[in-house]
Formats: C-alpha cells, sequence, structure tokens
C-alpha cells in the first residue's frame, strides 16, 4: 500500500485476516491497521475482471406484512452469498401504492454476482400460493400471503434496479424517505461491525423480537474515526479498552437500532447482558452478548447504559428525521442533560 498523500509506503505485502475478499468492491470503506480506507478503483484490469466484471447491486424491498420477519430474510440474504451495502427502515409517502405505505419496509442495497437475477430467483414467484408449490424455499413461498402481500419485491432488470435505488438510496446526498424513527421512550442498540461481517444481524434481529422488543428504526452506517470517539466520548480515560472500542465500531459498516419496550433502557441492557461475553455465558447465557459476543471489544452489540441517554445516543448516532449522519457537540460532556447546550450539524 502507497500513501499518495504522505508519498511514501504505508503498507508492504504481508497477511491480514481481517479482510475478506468479499469486501474488496468499490464503494467499500475497509479498516486495515486501524487505518479507514475507501476503495475507489481497481489497481488493473486484471483485477477488475477478477473481482468486479459480474458485481451488480440491486435493491431487496421488505414490505409492511413481512417487516416482523427481517430477521429471517436477512439471514436468508447472507447464506445466498449477498453483501448488504446499505440498508434502512423507511416510512414511504402516499405517492407509492396503498399496502406499500401502510407500514414501514425495510430497503436494502444488495451486492454479488449477477444480484439482479440470484435476487429475484431467491424471492420466488410474485404470487406466494404459486411460489409454496414452484419454490417452497423461496421467500415469498415461506413468508408470503398472496400475490400483493408477497413479503419482498426485488426489481426485474438493470435498469429498474438502478432507478429504484436511486429513489431509496439517492446518489446526489439526498436522505431519500423519511424513517421510521419516533424519539419517544427508546434505548439505542448497536449491531458492531464484527458481527454484520460475520453474518449475524439476522440471527440478533430475530432475537430481539423474540425478546418482545420493538425495533422502531434500523439503518446501516459506515461510521469514520472521528465520529465514534464522539460517540464514545463517555467512556474515554473511563474504561481501559477506550482505544480498541473506538476501532471496532469503524472498521466496518454497523447497524444501529431505535428500540422500544417499557422501561426500554434497563431491560434492553440487561436483554445484552456483561461487556464481557464470558462472563455473559455464565452469568447470563442467553444474552445477546453471551450468544453472540466473542470479546469484550467484539462483544456483538453496544447497548445505552443510562436511562436519560437513549434519545441522545438514538439522535447521536443518526437516526434523525433526514436519514443522514449526524455529529453532537455538548458545551459539558457528551451525555448532558441541558439540551440547550446541544447544536445538530449534518454532516
Amino acid at each position: 500500500m502507497h500513501d499518495v498523500k504522505n508519498h511514501r509506503t504505508f503498507l508492504k505485502r504481508t497477511k491480514y485476516d481481517d479482510l475478506r475478499l468479499e469486501d474488496l468492491f468499490i464503494g467499500n470503506k475497509v479498516n486495515v491497521f486501524s487505518r479507514q480506507l475507501v476503495l475507489i478503483d481497481y489497481g488493473d484490469q486484471y483485477t477488475a475482471r477478477q473481482l468486479g466484471s459480474r458485481k451488480e447491486k440491486t435493491l431487496a424491498l421488505i414490505k409492511p406484512d413481512a417487516v416482523t420477519k427481517a430477521g429471517e430474510i436477512i439471514e436468508i440474504i447472507n447464506k445466498a452469498g449477498f453483501t448488504i451495502t446499505k440498508l434502512k427502515m423507511m416510512m414511504l409517502s402516499s405517492e407509492m401504492i396503498q399496502f406499500i405505505t401502510s407500514g414501514p419496509v425495510i430497503a436494502m442495497e444488495l451486492l454479488r454476482d449477477d444480484a439482479i437475477c440470484e435476487w429475484k430467483r431467491l424471492l420466488g414467484p410474485a404470487n406466494s400460493g404459486v411460489a409454496r408449490s414452484d419454490a417452497p424455499g423461496s421467500i415469498r413461498a415461506l413468508f408470503g400471503t398472496d400475490g400483493i402481500r408477497n413479503a419482498a419485491h426485488g426489481p426485474d432488470s438493470f435498469a429498474s434496479a438502478a432507478r429504484e435505488m436511486e429513489l431509496f438510496f439517492p446518489s446526489s446526498g439526498g436522505c431519500g424517505p423519511a424513517n421510521t424513527a419516533k424519539f419517544t421512550s427508546c434505548t439505542c442498540c448497536i449491531v458492531k461491525p464484527h458481527a454484520v461481517s460475520e453474518g449475524l444481524l439476522g440471527k440478533i434481529l430475530m432475537a430481539i423480537r423474540d425478546a418482545c422488543f420493538e425495533i422502531s428504526a434500523i439503518q446501516m452506517f459506515n461510521m469514520d474515526r472521528v465520529n465514534v470517539e464522539e460517540f464514545y466520548e463517555v467512556y474515554k480515560g473511563v474504561v481501559s479498552e477506550y482505544n480498541e472500542m473506538v476501532t471496532e465500531l469503524y472498521s466496518g459498516p454497523c447497524v444501529a437500532m431505535e428500540i422500544q419496550q417499557n422501561n426500554s433502557t434497563k431491560t434492553f441492557r440487561e436483554f445484552c447482558g456483561p461487556t464481557d461475553p464470558e462472563i455473559a455465558r455464565h452469568l447470563r447465557p442467553g444474552t445477546l452478548r453471551a450468544i453472540f459476543g466473542k470479546t469484550k471489544i467484539q462483544n456483538a452489540v453496544h447497548c445505552t447504559d443510562l436511562p436519560e441517554d437513549g434519545l441522545l445516543e438514538t439522535l447521536c448516532f443518526g437516526l434523525s428525521l433526514t436519514g443522514t449522519a449526524i455529529t453532537l457537540y455538548a458545551q459539558k460532556s457528551k451525555f448532558s442533560k441541558l439540551l440547550n447546550g446541544w447544536i445538530m450539524v449534518e454532516n
């Protein structure tokens, strides 16, 4: 690796276990030895042919009737070899057809070889009844009801995929349809990059739903170091693993959620379990960190610690009405109760 800006070699050929071949696609952010890199092009035509010749992006839309089954659908998507590069729960405008506006939808950008064709194949026939007889393992066969309430949608051509992705994830920098954050009686949960990379997102969503928590908003983010340091500021100088925590959270895409339930911060924190997964497995074996965590740093999820901070963390992580990441600056500490002291600045 050559650092063009500083005109020096950053890294010679070496083994790096945390980087996977499927992470190497144009536009992705990867973390190599704590340095965040944006992949902008292939180095030569051979590499482009090997890694990018059949790569496609397509839109996957989980419809209102299947949002509660999002965990199962995402699990199927991961097992089918797709990479989820964008994800957001949205409420569409009345310009869309009536059923699609009857509740929230979850839009995803999927990447893989022949993504458009493969996603349509995974969906199955549009009529769920036909799907159950002709493609019994398909998403519509498993989760659909009929020809309208058929769980999920996918475009059928390259042109349709480009048009629909522009609607949900505008390349112009717009925010697309409004997200579904409620900002009341809420707490924040973040599925950490290692868990997303390991394909655990679907299982974690299922576990949260089965524990009777409501996921009222969800969105995928690629954070940079500055944003993560601001988010974790309260732990600086207090937690010895602070630097490692920061590095983990910006090492790849993470998924932030607004969680709602009575006394949501306390009950959800208990559901996440002790910070150290080993301790969690001994004391609270049914908790998220006990089941999905690996180490004290890679412990699957972050959750809000204090009841008064649930809203602040939800805002801080970018589940704003604009749908874009925001940075919060406080006159005192990150978790100041003096809301007048906060300025919200859109990145």
